[in-house]
Parts: structure tokens; C-alpha cells; sequence
């Protein structure tokens, strides 16, 4: 679709329409004689000669004015709206490599894959499904360690995932240092930031922050905290029974699960390929990107081609002339 951006400027049609008629009706005089000068002869009217007409050029002229004054209206051609990209939300995946990763408890394609395999899979999948987010990337065991800080550039953290190596960060597990390295780097912005908390439900054994200091932190700053349990907790036979044995000046370890309910997030046990399909969706549902309305639209601009017509007016118009005049 057509339309001029600056219709306005249509009105200086009526002078150039004007000017090019003043002009065309001078170029309707009679036209001068031609007087032959030479020193040895009287002068003479030797009769008037027609001149070349000028009319052509005061036509270019005329018509290279209505093409500048149509440049300024800005033709342009309009096209398809422009759909904005997503606003997402800072999220970090906080990865658990202690050595418990490596069990293989999972089947891919027939045969047992490590519980390591399925995570960079689920991961990889999860980040290429969700753009405009910004993805970190931390990993704990007995050391907490940031592969990236929150990115818009989601191949970058793919490619931190899919380097994971069991035992990177040390044998045990660290957790609520590696809760307290993620809500450092999570910023609000319009949309609340996450955590995706990845583990496989092994009790907090290493690091100097627990994981109820972290979990007061992320409480206060509005984090929701998503925990994703990789295979069977080695650790949960018999866990209740050793909580409630304990006193009541003990500090009670949150599970994973706690995390995530006192968060506000969401606890997934992922036991197998499909239940990883699940997860991505699930949350996906919880923490959705906004949608931003589209507000520009495609557009190819034409005022150029008028431009380049009236300098080709313009240069016909002053080449005829010059000829004339020759």
C-alpha cells in the first residue's frame, strides 16, 4: 500500500505549476533578428533565423519541480507489521556436577545414559525454546563456578551447558553457596527473575552459606526458585524419619522441594526423556516471556527514484540549453 508520508508539501505543486507557465508563455516571443557583423561591410540585416525552441527545456524544468515537490510528500510503500522480539526474564541454571551425576539411571535410544547426558539435552532444548530471556549458567559441587553470567546469547550458553563434565566443581555439593552466587547475578526488570535449580536431591554437604540462608535471600528479593530432580534422590529413604528425630534447636535442611514451594516455583522429578519434554513445557507455562504489541511496520521508501528522476529533468533541461545557445 501507497501513501505519502508528508502530504502537505503537495501545495507547493501550485507555484511550480505556475512558474513553468510564466516561463512556457516567454518562450512564445518573437524571435530576434540575426545581425551579421564585419569590419569590411556595412551592417546588415541579413533576416531574422529561427532559433531552436526552448520550450523542451523549460518543460524539463517544470517537471523536474513537480518531481522534488512529490519527494518531499515521502512516497512509501507500506508493508507488514513488525512483530517486537519477546521480553523474557533473567534466568540462571544453577547445575549440580557431583559425582552422583554420573549415575545412570536414564535410557536413551534403548540403552543407560548418565543422569549428566539427559540434563545438557533438557537444558539445550529448554534455552533454544525461550527467546529473549537471559540465560546464566552456574555450576556446584564442592566449588561454585560461573561458566556465564546472565546472556542474551543463548548459543553461548548452550555451548557452556553442553561442555558439563561430572565432578567439574568438585565431588560434593555445595548448594546454598551456588543459591547465593545465582541471586547475585539476577536482575529484575518488568518480569521476575528464576532460578532453575537442577540437582539430584543430594543433601547439602560442602560450602560456607546454607541453603536456608540463600532461601530467606531469594524470599525477600522475589525469586522463584524451579527445582528439577534428575533420577531417584539417593538420599530420600528415610529422610522424614531422620528430620523429625532431630531437635528442635537443629536447623532443618530444606529438600528440594521446599525450595521451590517457599519460592513460589515449581518441583519437577524427572525420571526419563518424557518427563524432560514435560518440564520444558511446564515451565514455560510458569514463567512466560510478555508479548510485546506490534507498533512498526515494514516500509520501502520511494522518494529516492523522484529524486533521481528530477536530476535527470534537470540535466536534459541544462544539456538542451547549452546546445540551443551553441
Amino acid at each position: 500500500m501507497l501513501e505519502l508520508a508528508q502530504p502537505l508539501w503537495m501545495i507547493l505543486l501550485l507555484p511550480a505549476a505556475g512558474w513553468t507557465w510564466l516561463a512556457w508563455r516567454r518562450t512564445q516571443g518573437e524571435t530576434p533578428a540575426v545581425i551579421l557583423n564585419h569590419p569590411a561591410l556595412p551592417l546588415a540585416e541579413v533576416g531574422r533565423l529561427p532559433t531552436p525552441s526552448l520550450r523542451v527545456p523549460v518543460m524539463l524544468r517544470g517537471v523536474a519541480m513537480g518531481l522534488l515537490v512529490l519527494a518531499l510528500t515521502q512516497p512509501r510503500e507500506m508493508g507488514d507489521w513488525i512483530t517486537p522480539p519477546p521480553e523474557g526474564r533473567d534466568m540462571v541454571l544453577l547445575i549440580d556436577t557431583s559425582l552422583t551425576m554420573s549415575i545412570r539411571d536414564f535410557t536413551q535410544a534403548g540403552r543407560e545414559v548418565e543422569r549428566m547426558a539427559v540434563l545438557k539435552d533438557t537444558l539445550s532444548q529448554f534455552i533454544k525454546g525461550r527467546p529473549g530471556d537471559r540465560f546464566g549458567v552456574i555450576v556446584f559441587g564442592s566449588e561454585v563456578a560461573t561458566l556465564t553470567p546472565p546472556t542474551f546469547d543463548r548459543a553461548h550458553a548452550i555451548a557452556q551447558i553442553q561442555r558439563l563434565q561430572v565432578g567439574m566443581a568438585g565431588p560434593d555439593t555445595a548448594l546454598g553457596d551456588a543459591l547465593g552466587m545465582a541471586l547475585k547475578q539476577v536482575q529484575t526488570r518488568r518480569l521476575r527473575p528464576a532460578i532453575i535449580l537442577v540437582s539430584d536431591g543430594a543433601d547439602n554437604n560442602a560450602g560456607s552459606l546454607t541453603p536456608v540462608e540463600s532461601l530467606a535471600v531469594a524470599r525477600q528479593a522475589g525469586v522463584a526458585i524451579h527445582t528439577l530432580q534428575f533420577g531417584r534422590d539417593p538420599f530420600a529413604a528415610g529422610r522424614a524419619a531422620a528430620l523429625g528425630s532431630k531437635s528442635d534447636d537443629a536447623e532443618l535442611q530444606p529438600d528440594l522441594a521446599d525450595l521451590s514451594r517457599l519460592t513460589q516455583g515449581q518441583h519437577f522429578s524427572i525420571g526419563g526423556s518424557d518427563d524432560a519434554a514435560h518440564v520444558i513445557r511446564a515451565i514455560d507455562q510458569l514463567e512466560p516471556t510478555l508479548a510485546n504489541p506490534a507498533q512498526h511496520r515494514q516500509v520501502r521508501e520511494w522518494y529516492w527514484v523522484l529524486l533521481a528522476l528530477a536530476a535527470v529533468a534537470l540535466a536534459g533541461a541544462r544539456w538542451l540549453s547549452l546546445r540551443h545557445t551553441a
